[in-house]
């Protein structure tokens, strides 16, 4: 379970939208030592990070706890077509890489992933119907076409989104798991964006790699802003 420490965060929404306790849990992953990557509709108007958990309702000392300085939602985001479904979260204070916490790779090019291939999602949402976890679980899918998807969904765009899951299998992202990582190869492909509301696959992902001028150009406007 180790190396998925390192692959998630969970980040906390106070006073968000919809869930118990005024909560709204999302997942996300690090991607430079001030950026968190999660998805768009996540936004929430409190925000803080806990980095390197595995159980999240015990203070373990792997754990770094950082306040989100500025979320940066994608422009572009609708919650209706649930495209653009992408947010960077600018944090506070930079993170202690170590074993536990360390940005996981982005793509380097928009080469698209092959029908196949098999990827890893992480995070502590729901793993039933109604039955939560506090602990990090994790499941291994794999991409399908696009047209899977496109009968599925109807806002589905293969050309920014990854269909996700084999719908003769029982495994799939479910609620809680918004804004984790799809990691192929170690590489992180995609976000949890939406799937089916009983949870099963095939779910849909934001194509992470459609997205890397946004991302790049984001991170580097704000590299040397610091509050005063």
């Amino acid at each position: 379970m180790r190396p998925l420490l390192l692959l998630v965060v969970f980040l906390l929404f106070p006073r968000a939208r919809a869930a118990p306790g005024g909560l709204k849990v999302c997942g996300g992953f690090l991607v430079r030592e001030d950026f968190v990557m999660t998805a768009a509709h996540c936004l929430g108007s409190q925000m803080n990070v806990i980095l390197g958990a595995h159980n999240v309702r015990t203070l373990e000392g792997t754990q770094q706890r950082v306040p989100v300085l500025r979320p940066i939602p994608h422009p572009g985001y609708s919650p209706q077509s649930h495209s653009n479904d992408i947010m960077l979260l600018q944090l506070a204070n930079r993170v202690q890489r170590n074993r536990f916490v360390r940005p996981v790779p982005l793509p380097q090019t928009r080469n698209r992933l092959r029908p196949g291939t098999r990827c890893t999602v992480a995070g502590w949402g729901l793993t039933g119907l109604n039955t939560r976890t506090d602990t990090l679980q994790y499941v291994q899918l794999r991409v399908q076409r696009d047209r899977l998807c496109s009968r599925r969904f109807r806002s589905y765009n293969g050309r920014t989104q990854i269909c996700v899951g084999d719908p003769r299998q029982r495994k799939s992202a479910f609620l809680g798991d918004s804004g984790g990582p799809l990691v192929c190869n170690n590489v992180a492909q995609g976000i949890v964006s939406y799937g089916d509301r009983m949870g099963t696959p095939p779910a849909v992902f934001t194509r992470i790699s459609s997205f890397l001028p946004w991302i790049r150009r984001t991170m580097r406007r704000f590299k040397e802003w610091r509050p005063e």
